[in-house]
């Protein structure tokens, strides 16, 4: 019998993209044992600033830092979406796109998840994909009432059991690498005129700088 296909979608604003994005992308490849995790640049994310640089040069980054990564795609489609961008929206697009069958995933972090029940029909969320929940060292904040009663008796304790079925559970998963790399303070640095040299890809690193993003002056490298 063959194996549903297993997809995950994995947006952010990605402010630039950098190598913690990454390393938490392909970590997540392999613990889910996924066929392609769909990384997605949000236009302009409801519950976040507006980007400093347009959708499309973050988009542009992105497929330069993925380049041929197995199993990492730089997904456009809500960047062709006018107004805000919401996840359910976009998990609806993938369902189209996969099929019934498919086992759809949405990652997201810890504090994405506290906010979860002020999402755009969040309890629809379940009806189309799993959730799955990386864990933030050092982040203890518990969740709220409201947040519990959204989620119910979903979580399972496995990935064979959140795979089990095409959607519907959460599970919390704690990534081998957890890079603590910030992209407020790539951006930051880059404003100053310092290095960001072994935070992003170097290919990254050389287009940011070749395209004067992020900076109000060029730094010597």
């Amino acid at each position: 019998m063959t194996r549903p296909t297993r997809i995950a979608m994995l947006g952010g604003t990605f402010d630039p993209v950098h190598n913690g994005h990454l390393r938490s992308a392909v970590e997540l490849r392999d613990a889910l044992g996924l066929d392609t995790v769909h990384m997605i640049p949000a236009p302009h994310p409801p519950l976040r600033d507006t980007p400093q640089v347009s959708p499309h040069q973050r988009l542009a980054l992105l497929e330069t830092a993925i380049a041929d990564t197995p199993g990492l795609k730089a997904d456009a489609r809500e960047l062709a979406r006018e107004g805000p961008s919401y996840s359910i929206d976009t998990l609806c697009s993938l369902r189209d796109e996969y099929g019934e069958q498919a086992r759809l995933v949405m990652t997201i972090g810890w504090d994405a998840f506290l906010r979860l029940d002020q999402w755009r029909a969040p309890e629809q969320l379940f009806d189309v994909a799993h959730l799955v929940v990386v864990a933030r060292p050092g982040h203890e904040e518990a969740p709220s009432s409201s947040l519990l009663e959204l989620l119910g008796d979903r979580e399972v304790d496995s990935v064979s059991r959140l795979m089990a079925e095409p959607h519907g559970r959460l599970l919390h998963v704690t990534l081998p690498s957890a890079m603590a790399i910030s992209a407020t303070h790539i951006r930051q640095w880059l404003g100053e005129g310092k290095s960001i040299r072994y935070l992003v890809p170097e290919a990254v690193e050389n287009a940011i700088l070749r395209e004067g993003l992020y900076q109000r002056w060029q730094s010597a490298y």
